[in-house]
């Protein structure tokens, strides 16, 4: 009698589980394998699934078991060593593996599409193809003309107008080739190329030289390393070295950024060094392009994979490496959704793999510098800046009694005004877009409240319109107050748009660009903005903190800081740490040429002891305070921590389910986890819903896992459940 067979298969549903369903009728059982799509009907829909196990025994009676309705891949598109950490990663992070495995696939896969990429047939020789002469096709002239074609372009591919411009009939002649074993086909995938001759590479000082070799002597090997280097240090040189000597070894090398907008500029750095296919993966790609860029990864047909954070999940067919630029943001923290940190499942993957990565930062995250000091991460240090610049001072101005024009100091405006007369670049950073954070009737004090947040909305002049930045509501700027009637109304406070506005009045003759999320929107609007800096034809540049990452500009000098208060007093325990980071990496952009740098820091308190700390000694004094401070007080990165949030369009339902999870928790919890709540959140009204939530701390990780485990189960029976939404974040990036 033979063996019953079932298919365990990830559905991409909230529920915590996966579903057994029988095989499809009429398939050869010997051609399903894990991680192969499949169509199954679930509830009255049909949804695409991924098969986790066959296995040979079910909990349900086969009776009771529907069939798959088709396989839709020969071979599995989620690889062994992919669903084995995506398992992981669902299990740690407590997401639904459904909705894990759906969150790693392209969506186009995530449709049922075919894994199938546009990809063009062109022809090369092959390793003993050349190694041969020619003179061995004296009786084959056709096959001999079209080798010699293909001799000169090596190792070029060939297409077929390139064959067809030069000889008729020449498909047969090509065949013979491929069977003597002397051609073979490829497919290109309209990857991301070099256009020119490549670059060598820049000299690198001692400290990169000893960087690049420490870390390439462990290939093939796991090795966590922390790439510590100031702004301006070269380390995407050393970056570039590594992955040298990987593609030397045939492998490949994995690069995450945090920002969709640093991508295009590492993107053509790495095009002019290296002559191999580079695929690109982040949410600015139409879904056909990320497919085809995920399908070549896989094919081993890009050397270099460069993409955001859930870039993580594609496939490498050789993976080298894998390198986090920028490991500190918190963009890397998937806040919503399927929740996970890409950095930390990253160097799991590494350790699977066997291969190093490298973390590399100006600014590290305390969790890294911790592993640094505890031994299990390798510090490498670039303490100079690669063109032999000395790193700007950093002067702060107080702004206790003194006037201010829009938001500017007369210290900053007198120093902008000096550096323009010299035709030099100015940046001047601040964390807020729009024109003006609040609008205000000055009649009866009436202020624009969004109708669904515990928020101001925005005022946005470009546009004439209020939108609130927590949950998208927008309105058209009315032209009365809604309370009395009057026509004062008052823009109060600055953004972006308004310092713009005010840069322009103040300095006619001086171009000037802003740089934010509103004024990026437009596709390739970034990288022409770039272009208009590194030309020299805008002087003055007004952003936000997507200024702040990663660019190059050499020519700006001076680094106005309008507001360094923002993160001082944040109700989040980490608002420090993103202010430090934040600060140092905006002021990483001065002088980072052959002219010396300033950079301004406006203040209402300079003598904050974080700040103090920061601005005279630097980041690294500044961490090691900060982690004092983390230890004694019981916090991560020395504790484990999770957030239960329940959200509700009523008030008390949110409170109602965190007091019921309170309970349950008590009974399953170890004595050493700590309940903290349940609280309303800092905002407790977002996008028209009430939002509470319930922390769980604890000295280990193990304890807070072990609890999660068994009590998330039961939170998922609970009747209050049914009339919240609810989610659990593991390591959160912020408890707002």
């Amino acid at each position: 009698m033979p063996v019953p067979t079932f298919l365990r298969i990830a559905v991409p549903s909230p529920l915590r589980r996966s579903f057994d369903y029988l095989p499809p009728k009429g398939v050869d059982i010997d051609t399903l394998q894990a991680g192969q799509r499949v169509r199954i009907p679930f509830g009255r829909q049909v949804q695409i699934g991924v098969i986790l196990a066959i296995r040979h025994e079910s909990d349900i009676e086969p009776k009771r078991l529907r069939h798959v309705l088709g396989v839709l891949d020969q071979t599995p598109v989620l690889t062994e060593e992919l669903l084995a950490l995506l398992q992981w990663a669902s299990d740690y992070y407590h997401q639904p593996i459904g909705e894990m495995l759906a969150n790693a696939l392209p969506v186009l896969l995530r449709k049922g599409q075919p894994a199938q990429a546009r990809a063009e047939v062109r022809w090369q020789l092959t390793a003993s193809g050349s190694t041969a002469s020619a003179t061995e096709l004296q009786r084959a002239p056709k096959q001999a003309a079209l080798f010699t074609q293909l001799r000169h372009a090596h190792p070029l591919p060939l297409s077929a107008p390139d064959f067809a411009a030069q000889h008729t009939h020449w498909r047969p002649p090509l065949r013979a080739l491929i069977e003597r074993g002397w051609v073979e086909k490829r497919l290109l995938y309209g990857l991301s190329t070099s256009n020119g001759t490549v670059e060598d590479p820049l000299p690198v000082n001692s400290e990169q030289q000893a960087a690049i070799e420490a870390i390439t002597a462990r290939a093939g090997e796991f090795a966590c390393f922390l790439l510590d280097g100031v702004t301006g240090s070269g380390k995407t040189e050393v970056y570039l070295g590594v992955i040298a000597e990987i593609l030397r070894q045939g492998k490949q090398a994995l690069v995450l950024v945090p920002e969709i907008s640093l991508t295009p500029q590492t993107v053509a750095r790495f095009q002019r060094r290296f002559a191999c296919p580079i695929a690109i993966l982040h949410s600015g790609l139409s879904d056909r392009e990320r497919l085809d860029a995920w399908l070549a990864a896989a094919a081993n047909e890009a050397g270099i994979v460069i993409g955001t954070r859930s870039a993580l999940f594609t496939p490498l067919a050789q993976p080298g490496v894998i390198i986090i630029d920028e490991e500190h943001d918190t963009s890397f923290k998937q806040q919503d959704g399927v929740r996970y940190h890409a950095r930390d499942v990253a160097i799991l993957r590494a350790r699977r793999l066997g291969i190093p990565i490298v973390l590399g930062s100006a600014t590290p995250a305390l969790e890294s510098l911790l592993n640094v000091e505890q031994g299990r991460y390798q510090s490498l240090k670039l303490s100079v800046r690669a063109t032999g610049a000395a790193l700007p001072p950093i002067q702060t101005i107080d702004l206790r009694g003194q006037p201010l024009l829009h938001g500017l100091s007369k210290t900053l405006t007198d120093t902008l005004r000096a550096h323009l007369a010299r035709g030099e670049q100015a940046l001047l950073f601040l964390n807020r877009r729009g024109y003006a954070p609040t609008l205000c009737c000055h009649d009866c004090g009436w202020l624009a409240d969004c109708p669904r947040c515990d928020a101001r909305l925005t005022f946005h002049a470009g546009h004439q319109r209020l939108r609130c930045h927590h949950c998208g509501t927008e309105q058209v700027l009315m032209p009365s107050c809604p309370d009395c009637g009057s026509t004062a109304l008052r823009a109060l406070g600055q953004g972006t748009e308004r310092i713009e506005e005010a840069l322009a009045e103040m300095f006619p003759a001086v171009g000037v660009i802003r740089i934010d999320r509103d004024s990026t929107r437009r596709k390739g609007a970034m990288q022409t903005m770039l272009d208009s800096i590194h030309s020299g034809e805008k002087q003055l540049l007004v952003g936000t903190q997507m200024l702040a990452k990663g660019h190059h500009f050499p020519s700006v000098t001076l680094v106005g800081i309008l507001d360094a208060d923002q993160g001082l007093f944040g109700a989040d325990f980490r608002a420090s740490e993103r202010m430090a980071q934040l600060i140092i990496q905006v002021a990483g952009r001065a002088g980072r040429a052959d002219k010396p740098g300033q950079v301004l820091l406006q203040t209402y308190h300079p003598e904050h002891p974080l700040l103090r700390s920061l601005l005279t000694e630097g980041y690294a004094a500044f961490a090691a305070q900060a982690l004092r401070e983390r230890r004694e007080a019981e916090l991560p990165p020395y504790t484990a921590m999770a957030i239960l949030r329940a959200e509700a369009t009523d008030r008390d339902r949110p409170l109602g389910f965190l007091s019921k999870a309170y309970e349950l928790a008590s009974g399953l919890a170890d004595a050493s986890v700590e309940l903290l709540g349940p609280l309303p959140a800092p905002m407790e009204r977002r996008a028209g819903r009430f939002r509470a939530q319930l922390l769980l701390q604890a000295p280990q990780r193990g304890p807070l896992q072990h609890l999660l485990t068994a009590w998330l189960p039961a939170l998922d029976e609970l009747a209050e459940g049914r009339k919240v939404r609810w989610s659990i974040d593991v390591d959160p990036a912020d408890t707002l």
